[in-house]
């Protein structure tokens, strides 16, 4: 039997950094910087030796200088174990990882996972999905002008708000564990929620979950550059530094409804014709705006 994974996913900006910065603070699991290549290896043929194709498929990905490992040391260790599976190429990974901070149990934080629950369920099925839900018009604030953003318009932030909680939602469904939190739940009161994902995860609850913000600076020095398959810097490690700053801090709950302040009316109204099913669906509603 493996340890339950936790393995958060959500639209981007709707605190996934912030989640993963909690449960890394717990003093037994360390969760690495966004991954990417589980849908691969689940791509993969679980009946051959997956040795060498996993270790290429894990070192070679874009995120992998992120993680402070080294590649040949892991490919190493895979060939030293093979014949291996897919998912036991996955977790001698994570375990590496975890290993450097002397801890036991790991887990990931990968937002684009929420369109890959099912594939990674199958590899791995110890991982229990976390799904963070935030109000799509916070989201279109805190993702306007970053390189990631779904595009330019009010529209297209507000469609991929829909698009990707719809879809994550539905493979959710049919995974045996699913859970939701909502990012302002975190917020307001860290403790409860906290309590309730450790609950999931077959965890105990540390404190030390709630002084996150002390490490978080060391944790985010991980980042590394990223860059274009020409060699052209994408976006630099101090742009992704500066991109999670509010997780040096303790939670702000400020940063709730801050559409009502920072988005125009026209902005809102954009937002809630493509969206407003869901917001109502989730029970954000429409029109809600604070008057000064």
């Amino acid at each position: 039997m493996h340890h339950a994974m936790p393995v958060i996913v959500g639209v981007p900006r709707s605190g996934t950094t912030l989640l993963r910065m909690m449960i890394d603070a717990h003093p037994d699991v360390a969760i690495p910087p966004e991954t990417g290549f589980l849908p691969a290896l689940a791509d993969l043929d679980a009946n051959q030796d997956a040795s060498e194709r996993a270790g290429r498929i894990i070192t070679t990905f874009d995120t992998w200088p992120d993680f402070g490992l080294d590649a040949a040391e892991l490919r190493q260790t895979l060939d030293h174990l093979s014949p291996i599976t897919p998912a036991d190429a996955a977790r001698t990974f994570y375990k590496e990882y975890a290993a450097r901070f002397g801890k036991s149990r790991w887990g990931d934080k990968t937002p684009t996972y929420g369109a890959s629950l099912d594939r990674i369920a199958s590899l791995l099925p110890e991982a229990r999905f976390v799904h963070i839900i935030r109000d799509g018009r916070d989201v279109l604030v805190s993702v306007r002008g970053l390189w990631f953003r779904p595009g330019d318009t009010v529209e297209a932030c507000a469609q991929d708000w829909m698009t990707r909680l719809a879809h994550t939602r539905a493979l959710g469904a049919h995974v045996s564990h699913y859970l939701e939190v909502r990012y302002e739940a975190l917020v307001h009161d860290s403790t409860a929620t906290l309590q309730e994902i450790c609950r999931f995860l077959d965890l105990r609850f540390d404190p030390e979950m709630l002084t996150y913000y002390l490490r978080s600076s060391q944790r985010l020095g991980e980042h590394q550059a990223r860059y274009a398959p020409d060699g052209q810097v994408l976006v630099s490690k101090a742009d992704r530094i500066r991109n999670q700053r509010f997780v040096m801090q303790p939670p702000q709950a400020e940063r709730i409804g801050r559409w009502q302040s920072e988005l125009s009316d026209d902005d809102v109204r954009r937002f809630e014709a493509v969206a407003s099913e869901w917001l109502h669906r989730l029970g954000y509603g429409v029109q809600t705006r604070t008057v000064c």
